[in-house]
């Protein structure tokens, strides 16, 4: 879809003419009518040149039949190309009336000299009315001549104006024969031009012809005069408007009829020099266009579509007509200034603004009329003149560009320069491929030869309502369940649940059901808890579960003692238990905070954080006061806060702005269940201060690492905190065995031998998944030679012969306790590495949520072991936490869990999806262009900008767009980055907000949108987006997945391919993890800008920062 944005149209007509499309002045006749030459030429040019006639036959009336419809098998003339280095560029002088534009800069004069042409020709003061001297064209390398030399010397001529042939000088006889003309040409007004420019041999194209297609944006000089036409239009109303436009009552109000290119450029500067502004417009696609600028968007009451072909607006029904026009007197009784763009190509502009309507206006109001040289749209317009019509003035200037002419010769420089240098079907040569669709569009004549216009692509057919075809229909019938087979099913759930709870109530005792009682509410609670967090906002979730699992320490309280410094063993295997327990809660809670503080936008209100101190402090003053005269309940009540508080937490975590205040009460319930837990121990002094010492040294520790972790290495340092919870899980549930291997239960050598398995498993599978994701170890799966899961079997095996050993020998018996406990643990160790290790480093996302899970059910395994409801309640939300998260990941991947963890993707046969066809690259130019020149833009981001650190030059990418205008937002795969949510901490860190707030002045009431959007929110709107692009993300864009049998299939993807144009990021070719080729890259709309997307971002950033000051008039 061709943006709206970029063309002056309005789509209307009076009850009298009809408008099937508009445009602006002298500077948008569009589309020329098809050009129908003299029988007798028509004969002459066949007998010399048959292959033109056989391309593109002419034709004998203005709509054409199907039978003048040309074969595609039919012969096309072949591509001559001409080397750039004996090519010769020739800029002429403008002779047109007033006309002050030059067709080239210096700037692209160096940059033509650059791409190898032999010379570019300059005529001397060609640019003096523009403000480029001869002396800035000859620094830039041009070569200053007369006037006959360019044209005589020149194989192209680049110019604004068609080459006049009236008059004492004729550029038209001054054309040398077989040479090339590019400039503004109007051929159907202008046929005696094209007579001439055939009779000369020549091959010309019309920059006012560019087919309107997203490829050919950056040509497009139409779009670029009407930009500067609108902003100059606004200019010149307020020259003759008696009154300012700002700072008034009442305030001045404008309408601008039409919301094309001129129009909404009008309503930007309209808005800026602080007027009220209306928009109307018959599509109703320009409303958010109009609304985005601070402007209302009116409308008639009649719902009427005027959408037509190529972004045109179509001829509207009669009754819609009537309406319009009513519409149009009531707003010109209150508006100050009104502004037209509406023009039919060929035809005399529609008349919009009557005498009626005229003498409705106030007295010393002002009419614009940007269509002034085909008629005008008001009655009173007189075209290159100001009258004034009782009372009002009406303004008909044709050169409204030419009136900026620095700014106009630059922007058409640009475009001028842009499509010459399309035309090279070879490297560095100039040559005309007629199958090319813009050189087709935009040619005038070829060879001496006219060729007649290309036709203009039908209005898409309007969309037919989905119908199911029968076999879904059959399938669904097949699939579908009787209401009995729904109830019996859940009857049966509800019977084997209540059945298992009987069973253990009867097999286990008291201890074991009243901590299984609190591990299911707890599991109940944080299930309907983390399905409420947002997904940008999993990353600080797994943060700030890490660091409440940091409570694995507590278990380590049970059993430190001794003194100032530990006595035993399992003394000093609590003290290091709560030493790296600390460390996992300073760390986690620095780097949630870090993290949430960067999704804090400017306009939130203030926060005082300082102020929960105030609770801790009372908490922790009268729990003290409380315990000095006895326990009783305190300890309870303590276990009561801590766990309210840690699920207040995960709740807070629901929308950004309730995280910050969900990870201070994260910290208040670690606080208070490290007070409740020192308690209930009853630490002698000596001790106290051994806690309070491992304790420091911890937090600092954890302080230290928390600060320096950056967003990018995130997914490592998590990984690296999960080992820290396993290991401690290790050393408490070893040294509590072993404190209490005397007089020991049976509950209590299950739980603290799950505790060493889970925990050995969670410490060298984290410390593995740490060294994949921060690269210090090849993240290819690593393949141990023999059956592939028999080394994890035999593993397993050995830990349960390990465990029967354990329960059956170890009670009252430490040395066979300590050596089952030792080799339990080692095998925990080397299975947690075989089984990580064999996972390929783009699964590392998932992984990490399974250790998340693993430490959650550790800290479970240690409440039971020490009948700590506690312990039982964080880890169950722990783990249900991680659980989720690794469905989430696992469900966006198309894979089961077990599939990710023991199976990676299985071997497929990729070779019958091998994609046939050449890429398209791109460059950072044609992209900058793309972006700045689109309504709308889609930025899908993988882990790819995170390895670049691209985030900052596409932060202020972004926002570049935005103050243009663009509706830019980021697209996130639930599995981009290398932990969930990282991508969105990454956009975060760089200030790209998570919303775009618009205020009252600039969207009419308080509101906003949303910009980072997940997958399944953002899918539905490629379809209607102008440019997506693709910054390091591949297998997630993937539409090979659509397809049953490939590697992928199955996996949801970003549907990035059915955008209009897609611009893809890639240091090169290769696959993604999945090794299956993208179809994607070879697709027509799709273009490859290959290099570091860092050094990417930065040069686009650059050229739109150029671009902008270029607009900047």
């Amino acid at each position: 879809m061709r943006p709206t944005s970029l063309q002056c149209r309005a789509g209307m007509r009076t009850a009298t003419a009809g408008l099937k499309s508009g445009s602006l002045g002298s500077l948008a006749r569009h589309i020329r009518a098809l050009y129908q030459p003299s029988r007798s030429r028509i004969e002459q040019r066949k007998v010399l040149r048959p292959q033109i006639t056989a391309l593109v036959p002419y034709r004998s009336n203005a709509s054409g039949s199907h039978s003048d419809r040309v074969d595609p098998s039919e012969f096309v003339p072949p591509v001559v190309s001409k080397p750039y280095s004996e090519t010769i560029v020739g800029v002429p002088r403008e002779t047109y009336p007033n006309e002050r534009r030059v067709a080239i800069t210096p700037q692209n004069v160096a940059l033509l000299l650059k791409k190898g042409f032999k010379k570019v020709l300059v005529e001397r003061g060609a640019g003096a009315e523009a403000q480029f001297t001869d002396q800035a064209y000859e620094k830039a390398g041009a070569t200053l001549t007369d006037l006959k030399n360019v044209w005589s010397e020149s194989s192209i001529i680049l110019k604004v104006r068609a080459p006049s042939f009236e008059g004492e000088m004729s550029e038209m006889d001054l054309l040398k024969s077989g040479s090339t003309i590019i400039s503004f040409v109007y051929p159907t007004q202008n046929k005696n031009v094209v007579e001439k420019l055939a009779d000369r041999g020549t091959t010309s194209f019309a920059m006012d012809m560019i087919p309107r297609i997203s490829r050919a944006q950056v040509f497009d000089a139409l779009s670029s005069m009407a930009n500067i036409a609108g902003y100059k239009a606004v200019l010149e109303a307020s020259n003759h408007f008696g009154r300012f436009m700002t700072g008034q009552i009442p305030p001045c109000k404008v309408l601008v009829i039409g919301a094309g290119v001129a129009g909404l450029s009008a309503i930007a500067t309209a808005r800026r020099l602080g007027a009220v502004t209306r928009g109307f417009d018959t599509r109703p696609a320009a409303r958010e266009q109009v609304q985005s600028l601070g402007a209302e968007f009116i409308e008639v009451e009649i719902e009427e579509d005027g959408s037509g072909a190529g972004g045109y607006a179509k001829e509207m029904s009669k009754e819609f007509i009537e309406a319009e026009m009513k519409l149009f007197l009531e707003q010109c009784r209150e508006v100050d200034i009104v502004i037209t763009t509406a023009l039919i190509p060929g035809r005399p502009a529609p008349k919009l603004i009557t005498e009626e309507m005229l003498e409705a206006m106030k007295p010393g109001s002002v009419v614009v009329d940007l269509a002034a040289e085909a008629g005008g749209n008001c009655v009173a317009t007189q075209p290159g003149r100001l009258v004034e019509h009782k009372g009002v003035k009406v303004i008909g200037y044709t050169d409204l560009p030419s009136r900026l002419p620095t700014q106009s010769s630059t922007l058409y420089s640009n475009n001028i320069t842009k499509f010459l240098l399309s035309m090279n079907p070879e490297e560095g040569k100039f040559g005309v491929d007629l199958k090319d669709e813009v050189v087709r569009g935009s040619i005038v004549t070829f060879n001496g030869d006219i060729v007649p216009t290309a036709p203009r692509p039908a209005p898409p057919p309007a969309p037919a309502k989905p119908t199911i075809p029968n076999t879904d229909a059959a399938a669904d019938k097949t699939l579908a369940i009787t209401p009995w087979q729904k109830t019996s099913r859940e009857v049966a759930t509800v019977t084997g649940g209540m059945g298992l709870a009987l069973a253990l109530g009867k097999a286990t005792g008291p201890i074991f059901m009243s901590n299984a009682f609190t591990f299911a509410l707890a599991g109940l609670i944080g299930y309907r808890t983390v399905w409420g967090v947002t997904p940008a906002l999993h990353s600080p979730l797994m943060s700030v579960t890490n660091a409440i699992s940091g409570m694995v320490g507590i278990g380590g309280f049970f059993v430190m003692g001794g003194g100032l410094i530990p006595h035993t063993i399992p003394q000093f295997l609590g003290a290091a238990s709560v030493l790296l327990a600390f460390v996992n809660v300073s760390g986690g809670f620095v780097i949630t905070k870090r993290m949430l503080d960067m999704f804090k936008r400017p306009t939130d209100p203030p926060e005082y954080p300082f102020l929960y101190a105030i609770p801790g402090a009372v908490f922790t003053g009268g729990y003290l006061i409380a315990a000095s005269t006895g326990m009783a309940g305190l300890v309870q009540a303590g276990y009561l806060t801590s766990s309210l508080l840690c699920i207040g937490s995960l709740s807070g975590l629901a929308s950004q702005t309730t995280a910050r205040q969900g990870n201070i009460l994260g910290i208040l319930g670690v606080g208070s269940g490290i007070l409740s837990s020192l308690a209930a121990v009853g630490f002698p002094t000596d001790v106290l201060m051994q806690f309070g010492g491992v304790a420091m040294i911890g937090s600092i520790l954890g302080l230290m690492i928390g600060r320096r972790t950056t967003a990018t290495d995130l997914p490592q340092t998590v990984a690296a905190l999960h080992s820290v919870v396993g290991l401690a899980a290790v050393l408490t549930s070893v040294g509590s065995v072993l404190a209490h291997i005397g007089d020991i239960s049976a509950l209590h050598l299950v739980s603290g031998y799950l505790g060493v398995l889970i925990g050995g498993v969670t410490f060298t599978g984290s410390i593995v998944a740490f060294m994949k994701l921060a690269g210090r170890m090849s993240s290819k799966p690593i393949r141990l030679p023999g059956p592939r899961h028999a080394l994890n079997s035999t593993l397993l095996g050995l830990n349960i012969a390990t465990m029967g050993t354990f329960l059956t020998l170890a009670p009252g018996a430490p040395m066979i306790a300590a050596a089952c406990l030792a080799g339990n643990a080692a095998l925990s160790f080397l299975k947690g590495y075989t089984t990580t290790a064999a996972i390929g480093g783009a699964d590392m996302p998932v992984v990490i949520t399974v250790l998340n899970a693993y430490s959650g059910f550790a800290l479970v395994a240690e409440g039971f072991m020490l009948d700590n409801p506690l312990l039982t309640t964080i880890g169950s939300l722990i783990g249900v936490s991680g659980s989720i998260l690794s469905y989430i990941m696992c469900t966006a991947m198309n894979r089961s869990l077990t599939n990710v963890l023991f199976g990676g993707i299985a071997p497929v046969d990729n070779s019958e999806y091998k994609v046939e066809g050449s890429i398209t690259k791109t460059n950072i130019e044609e992209t900058a262009d793309a972006l700045a020149t689109a309504e709308s833009v889609i930025i899908v981001v993988g882990y790819g900008m995170a390895v670049a650190k691209a985030q900052y030059a596409i932060s202020d990418i972004t926002r570049m767009l935005k103050q243009r205008g663009i509706n830019v937002r980021f697209a996130i795969h639930p599995v981009a980055g290398r932990m969930p949510g990282q991508c969105n901490v990454l956009l975060a860190e760089a200030s790209v907000p998570y919303d775009s707030k618009l205020t009252p002045q600039h969207s009419g009431h308080g509101s906003s949108h949303t910009v980072v959007l997940e997958m399944d929110e953002i899918n539905d709107d490629f379809n209607d987006t102008d440019v997506t692009l693709v910054i390091g993300a591949n297998d997630t864009v993937n539409p090979i997945a659509l397809e049953p049998g490939s590697s992928i299939a199955g996996m949801p993807v970003l549907h990035a391919w059915k955008s209009k144009q897609v611009i893809v990021m890639k240091r090169g070719m290769s696959s993604g993890y999945a090794d299956v080729p993208n179809p994607m890259f070879f697709m027509p709309g799709t273009k490859m800008l290959f290099g570091d997307a860092k050094d990417s971002c930065d040069a686009i950033k650059s050229a739109l920062e150029t671009r902008s000051k270029m607009y900047d008039v």
